[in-house]
């Protein structure tokens, strides 16, 4: 299914401030929020959708990848991970941003008490770990499998929980307010087990308040080919591991190009600058120059001309999307010698005025601006 623009989602425009941002999202959040809509199952995923676009808007490398990319800089990891959030993601990010009216990332529960989302146990998730992961373009355009170390919080063998005295296991403290349109209960995070219904019973040696210890995992990053500088990809569950019965956080892993020596990347296009003599321009040659799979041989044509440019289809990287590849565009330059001998010398002055040596541009030799627009095309 496409996804619609986040924009378009939170009715702003691309210029909206931080404030007019989360003023737009709090507004949607609240109009469909799950305890005002019980069993509405179109409610529910416009809430996650308010909730995705605003998580995205809100950060400000992510809404600068997302002005540049679209969608596409997210596929697979952005956000919420493409439309797998769920309801403790949302909370537990963004309780704050519904202020007094859901009780500060409890849960509203409606006129007359009703239970709604609110009289739900909120699962504690453990926080996200961030790596940077550095990758080559040989890497990108075939993608790769990586296994790196993380130190992330485990819980510690041993550690056992007992049920919250405070809020007797549900994560929660209701309050209950008259008012002049009936009574109102508002639920809030219970401060004594931060939400997770449980609290230590006993913990081992060397464990924190939480009964959490640090332990060093090799974590294996399956990394799609066609990944950008900047992108972040997420692996689910080997974030930090939560007390209880909670859920572990998230490893977002950002990615990193590695410069190549002889190849530039412009998007899924790559550039490579080939250099020739004035005998191989002239007569023609053949070159081996490098690509992401390997090096390949090329033909260079007798009078070829400084500027020229060969494309090779399909030689550069892969879509993220899938939509193919990109190419290899291979920019000819003739290189003038600078130094010359006096027999060098004599030559070309001898061919100053050959009618083979005057410039005689052809209709099929296009202008610089022409090929840096085919560039584009």
């Amino acid at each position: 299914m496409t996804k619609r623009d986040y924009y378009e989602i939170l009715k702003i425009d691309k210029t909206a401030t931080a404030a007019e941002i989360k003023k737009a999202y709090r507004k949607k959040a609240l109009k469909y929020h799950p305890d005002k809509n019980p069993d509405d199952k179109e409610a529910e995923t416009k809430f996650k959708e308010a909730a995705e676009a605003y998580e995205v808007l809100s950060n400000a490398d992510k809404k600068a990848r997302y002005d540049q990319f679209g969608h596409q800089a997210f596929d697979g990891n952005g956000g919420f991970g493409g439309g797998n959030m769920n309801m403790d993601d949302i909370f537990s990010q963004f309780g704050d941003i519904f202020g007094g009216a859901f009780g500060g990332g409890g849960g509203f529960s409606g006129f007359g008490g009703g239970s709604g989302f609110g009289g739900q146990q909120r699962r504690v998730k453990g926080s996200n770990l961030r790596i940077r992961v550095k990758l080559t373009l040989e890497e990108i355009a075939n993608g790769v499998e990586k296994k790196v170390k993380v130190k992330r919080k485990v819980q510690a063998k041993g550690t056992t929980y007992k049920t919250c005295s405070a809020c007797q296991g549900s994560g929660q403290v209701t309050r209950v307010t008259n008012t002049i349109l009936g009574r109102m209960q508002t639920a809030t995070t219970c401060t004594t087990c931060g939400g997770a219904g449980q609290t230590i019973d006993k913990k081992p040696d060397g464990a924190d308040s939480h009964g959490l210890i640090v332990k060093e995992e090799t974590v294996s990053i399956k990394i799609p080919a066609g990944v950008v500088e900047g992108m972040q990809l997420k692996v689910s569950g080997k974030g930090n591991e939560a007390p209880g019965n909670g859920i572990s956080g998230d490893l977002l892993v950002a990615i990193e190009e590695e410069r190549h020596d002889s190849l530039q990347r412009e998007g899924d296009n790559l550039h490579y600058d080939l250099y020739v003599s004035y005998p191989d321009a002239v007569l023609g040659t053949s070159k081996e120059i490098d690509t992401v799979t390997g090096k390949v041989r090329i033909k260079v044509e007798a009078g070829v001309q400084s500027g020229k440019i060969l494309r090779l289809r399909g030689k550069g990287i892969p879509s993220i999307n899938g939509y193919g590849k990109g190419d290899l565009l291979v920019h000819v330059n003739v290189w003038t010698p600078k130094t010359l001998s006096k027999q060098q010398k004599d030559f070309f002055e001898s061919m100053r005025d050959d009618e083979h040596f005057t410039p005689k541009p052809e209709s099929s030799d296009k202008s610089f601006f022409e090929k840096v627009k085919d560039m584009f095309t």
